[in-house]
C-alpha cells in the first residue's frame, strides 16, 4: 500500500527515536538500522489510516523485531570469537539519542550496554524504554503484552542487575580528560608503576577483535596485570608496527558518552577504547578493535575535523 507524503513524514520524524531505542536494545548500530528499516516496511504494508497512535504502533513493531534479534544474537554470541563489546558511537552521532539526564547518558555507555547483556530480552526492553526514554509502565506493558504490574517488577529486577555491576560514581569531564592525558603519558613511558597509580585495584581491560584482529579471549584483571598490558600496547614494537601498517594517531575523544581514545591509521579508525573513570581511578578499559564494528566510526571520523592527535606512533620508530 502506497504511503501518503504525511505518512512518510510521520515515520521519518520517528526515526531518530526508533534508531536510538534499537541501538540501546541491540548494541549494534548496523543491526539498529536494519530493525528500523524493517519497521518501515511493516509501516508501508499496514493500513496506516486505521492506526490510532502511530508512535505507539511503531515502537511496538520495532521492539518485537529487536526481541527476535536479541534471541538470535544470544545464540550467535555463544560462538563469537573472544569477548563481545558493543559497536561504538562517537560524539555527535544522532543514534546516541537523548542525553538530558544522567540515566539517559548512562544507558548508552559502554559499561551499561555491556551489563545489559546479562539481562533477559524482556528485561532489556523494559529497562531501556523506562530508564532512557521515560515510557510509563502502562505503555511498556502494552508494547510487551504483559500487565502493568509485571512491567514494574521486570524494571526493578533489571535495575538491580545493572546496579549490581555499577557501584561507583563517575567524575566530571574536565577531571576525566586530565586523567586520560596522564594515562597516555604513563602508558607511553615504558614504565608500569605510573600506570598502576592511575588504576583502581580491581580494574579490568577487555578487548573485542571479533577474530579479525588479535585480542585476548579473557579480560585482564587487577591493576598490575592491566598496567602491564597497557604499557605493552602503547609502547612501539616491531610486531605492533607490522600490525598497524602506518602511523597511528591517538586522539582523545568521546564514545557512547565516555572519555575514549580513538586510534586512527591513514584515516581509518582501527580502535575505540572507552575508559570508565571513577573517583578512585580508571576502573575499566573496553577496547573495540573489530573492523566490522568500526565502519560507522570511520565514516563519522572522516566527516568531522577532530583536530590534532595527542600523540602519533610512527611505523619507523
Amino acid at each position: 500500500m502506497a504511503l501518503t507524503g504525511n505518512q512518510v513524514d510521520l515515520f521519518e520524524a520517528s526515526m531518530p527515536r526508533l534508531k536510538a531505542i534499537a541501538y540501546r536494545l541491540l548494541g549494534s548500530a548496523s543491526d539498529a538500522e536494519d530493525a528500523v528499516q524493517d519497521t518501515f516496511l511493516r509501516w508501508q504494508a499496514a493500513d496506516v489510516e486505521r492506526i490510532e497512535v502511530p508512535e505507539a504502533w511503531l515502537t511496538k513493531v520495532l521492539t518485537n523485531l529487536c526481541l527476535n534479534e536479541l534471541t538470535s544474537a544470544r545464540a550467535r554470541r555463544e560462538t563469537y570469537v573472544g569477548q563481545w563489546l558493543p559497536e561504538p558511537l562517537l560524539a555527535g552521532d544522532p543514534m546516541l539519542g537523548p542525553a538530558d539526564t544522567a540515566e539517559q547518558r548512562e544507558s548508552v555507555s559502554f559499561a551499561v550496554l555491556t551489563l545489559m547483556e546479562r539481562l533477559t530480552p524482556n528485561e532489556r526492553v523494559v529497562y531501556v524504554l523506562r530508564e532512557a526514554f521515560g515510557y510509563p509502565h502502562r505503555r511498556i506493558a502494552e508494547i510487551l503484552d504483559i500487565t502493568e504490574a509485571s512491567a514494574q517488577q521486570i524494571f526493578h529486577r533489571a535495575k538491580r542487575h545493572i546496579a549490581a555491576g555499577r557501584t561507583r560514581t563517575e567524575i566530571d569531564g574536565a577531571a576525566a580528560r586530565r586523567i586520560v592525558e596522564e594515562f597516555l603519558t604513563a602508558a607511553t613511558s615504558g614504565r608500569t608503576e605510573p600506570l598502576v597509580r592511575l588504576l583502581t585495584s580491581d580494574s579490568i581491560a577487555v578487548g573485542d577483535g571479533g577474530g579479525k584482529v588479535p585480542a585476548r579471549r579473557r579480560p585482564f584483571e587487577g591493576a598490575k596485570a592491566v598496567a602491564t598490558f597497557m604499557r605493552s600496547l602503547f609502547t612501539p614494537n616491531q610486531a605492533a608496527r607490522r600490525l598497524i601498517g602506518g602511523t597511528a594517531e591517538i586522539h582523545l575523544s568521546s564514545a557512547n558518552g565516555q572519555p575514549s581514545l580513538v586510534i586512527v591509521v591513514a584515516g581509518r579508525v582501527i580502535s575505540v577504547m572507552c575508559l570508565e573513570i571513577t573517583e578512585d581511578g580508571i576502573a575499566a578499559f573496553r577496547n573495540q578493535a573489530n573492523p566490522d564494528k568500526l565502519e560507522r566510526a570511520t565514516r563519522q571520523w572522516a566527516a568531522t575535523d577532530r583536530g590534532e592527535p595527542l600523540i602519533s606512533i610512527h611505523d619507523d620508530e
